[in-house]
């Protein structure tokens, strides 16, 4: 992170027009990180990789883009600014849904996204665009600035913390090597002892007797509660 003493200029305030056509260019540098993240993950990502990617030097890298940092809110903003905003309609719960439901299948198709969220957040114009619009889907609704700001806020964060979940169980099968019945299968004996024990009757009955939805389903259903709750606070 930049010193709070001696912040540099931020890369939307900066000119970052060119007069010429350079064979290295900001949009080629920021898509060819968002493939190699994509690909292998952020720490696989660095200036060096990029330009070794993109033959060319370093040095090169660096008049267009001034750090990694930068680097990583020019991808967010971009893949941000790919996912068109949905014409308005008159259900804003409806249109709620619609973003919930595209931001996860963003964050699942670039799956280090989720974790630079968690970093610090981005203000490019394509994510304050997209703050912009579900705010004034919530300002519908109530003519309370806060409210709204808190009601998009929940929102993300379910979607956040519903693809994180997803992405770490995605990651427990590469990291073992083992698809989801064989892990099963090898914790099995050990959950077989903890539910005939009988000291945990709750844990017992969710192994024995509940269904295992898949994450979309786990989604639907956390969102769905969500906008109910957040409809009767609103209208309350």
């Amino acid at each position: 992170m930049p010193s709070a003493k001696n912040p540099p200029t931020m890369v939307w305030m900066r000119d970052r027009t060119t007069r010429t056509r350079p064979v290295v260019t900001e949009e080629k540098i920021v898509r060819t990180a968002i493939a190699i993240a994509d690909a292998e993950g952020l720490e696989a990502l660095s200036m060096r990789r990029l330009a070794a990617e993109m033959g060319s030097g370093t040095t090169s890298l660096y008049r267009h883009v001034a750090s990694k940092d930068e680097l990583f809110e020019l991808m967010v903003d971009t893949i941000v600014g790919e996912e068109p905003l949905p014409p308005p309609s008159d259900d804003w719960r409806a249109e709620l849904a619609q973003l919930a439901r595209r931001q996860r299948a963003v964050l699942l198709r670039h799956p280090w996204l989720a974790q630079q969220a968690t970093r610090y957040p981005a203000l490019g114009p394509n994510v304050i665009a997209r703050a912009d619009h579900q705010l004034g889907l919530v300002s519908r609704v109530t003519g309370d600035p806060t409210l709204a700001a808190m009601v998009v806020n929940t929102l993300n964060t379910h979607v956040l913390g519903a693809v994180s979940a997803e992405l770490a169980e995605l990651e427990v099968q590469r990291r073992t090597g083992m698809t989801e019945d064989e892990w099963r299968d090898w914790v099995g004996g050990y959950v077989r002892q903890v539910v005939e024990s009988g000291r945990y009757p709750h844990f017992a009955r969710r192994v024995l007797e509940a269904g295992d939805p898949d994450p979309a389903t786990r989604f639907e259903f956390g969102l769905e509660c969500l906008l109910t709750g957040i409809e009767a606070a609103l209208t309350r």
